[in-house]
């Protein structure tokens, strides 16, 4: 058996992104960025107020107090998005509103909370040096100021920054659409009747939840332990989606038929069993190019797997820069042990924030589905290191 890190370097290797689309702005929230993204205009496009006030010569008022206030003249008024030919004369202020353009002339705005108005002129009891209230152009978005990098998910503040740079549609990666079944006489569909000595398909829902989470399209199934089906549904499930996950019959028991049908169909086998706890059946090979991930039935074991090694294999072609679960520094509330030095072992664990640090709980399992749900995050013990001790700082994955 291989080790993880040789595992998701072969992953990610063997998988390349899908292809491109081109997609209005407005519906473009979440989806992976395909080009680096670079602004067309300055943002704002000229200098600008920061607030109500008055655009004045900032000498004029140098010496402005609450007992020495500066009398100015009002020349007129200045507001937003129109332009003006204003040019500010010694002596004088212009009117003006937040974000309209500053006048040729002046070099400051002084808040109008620091005025008292007297028709025509103003008195003024504090100075604005040069330069205050005044957002510069170009302050926000310089042109040709990169404002996105390919790989990376669309949030709405990015969309926010590529309207301001000019952008009324982007190209983005195509979102994998991807078959899910789980196999077993066992498993039954939430919904139907539960016949003793059968078990609903939790897996599955699980499965198909994280692919949503990452912007993926889903289609789910079950299907028994009878070779011939098995072969109908994934020779159609590879001719439909970008992508296949197998939940269940991937070891070698006498009803494990998984890797036996991938083999009549053809697949390529990249690498089937690692070293990991749990899911140490993760499979993951190619049939005309299109990724497949096998994993385990044991619930554990079979979302450790998906985690680890599937979903970081589906984010690649989903475009994503960084494949696989974010990150976080966290310090570990009691030591862990792992079973095989030559192994890598993953623990769920409750993450808790105190005095500015955040601590990992490692969850016992207990109950399996119980422990899981009730997960916040993820930390290993890499290969070759025997434990880690309380009050270490290591980096966990996050669920939440």
């Amino acid at each position: 058996m291989i080790g993880y890190e040789t595992a998701i370097k072969m992953t990610l290797e063997n998988i390349q992104p899908l292809d491109q689309e081109v997609l209005p702005l407005v519906d473009a929230t979440d989806r992976i960025v395909a080009e680096d993204l670079k602004s067309f205009v300055d943002s704002p496009s000229v200098d600008v107020s920061l607030k109500d006030g008055y655009a004045i010569c900032s000498e004029d008022i140098i010496n402005a107090a609450p007992d020495n206030p500066v009398l100015l003249k009002i020349k007129g008024i200045i507001t937003a998005g129109l332009n003006n030919e204003f040019f500010l004369e010694k002596g004088t202020a212009i009117r003006i509103l937040s974000g309209a353009k500053i006048p040729k002339g002046a070099n400051a705005v002084v808040s109008e909370e620091f005025t008292s108005n007297f028709g025509n002129y103003i008195s003024v009891i504090k100075h604005a040096e040069p330069g205050r209230n005044i957002l510069k152009k170009g302050s926000d978005i310089s042109r040709g100021d990169c404002v996105i990098s390919v790989g990376e998910k669309l949030l709405p503040s990015k969309i926010g920054m590529l309207a301001a740079s000019g952008y009324d549609k982007i190209h983005v990666f195509k979102r994998p659409y991807i078959g899910i079944i789980a196999t077993g006489d066992e498993v039954v569909a939430p919904g139907k009747p539960l016949p003793e000595g059968k078990l609903f398909a939790s897996n599955l829902f699980t499965l198909n939840a994280w692919c949503r989470r990452y912007g993926m399209k889903t289609e789910i199934d079950i299907v028994s332990d009878q070779p011939g089906l098995l072969v109908e549904k994934l020779s159609f499930m590879l001719e439909t989606y970008d992508a296949v996950l197998t939940s269940g019959g991937a070891w070698t028991g006498e009803r494990d038929f998984i890797v036996s049908v991938l083999e009549q169909l053809g697949w390529k086998q990249i690498f089937h069993r690692i070293k990991i706890g749990p899911g140490k059946a993760v499979g993951f090979g190619l049939k005309d190019g299109k990724p497949i991930f096998i994993l385990p039935g044991g619930p554990p074991s079979n979302l450790m797997a998906f985690l680890q090694i599937a979903l970081p294999g589906l984010m690649k072609p989903a475009g994503y820069k960084y494949a696989g679960l974010p990150r976080i520094i966290v310090k570990l509330s009691e030591t862990v042990v792992g079973r095989q030095i030559d192994w890598t072992h993953f623990i769920f664990g409750k993450l808790e924030e105190k005095e500015n640090t955040i601590f990992f709980h490692p969850l016992k399992l207990v109950s399996r589905l119980q422990s899981m749900a009730q997960a916040d995050g993820i930390i290993c013990i890499p290969e070759g290191v025997e434990k880690i001790i309380t009050g270490t700082f290591i980096p966990a994955q996050l669920l939440v």
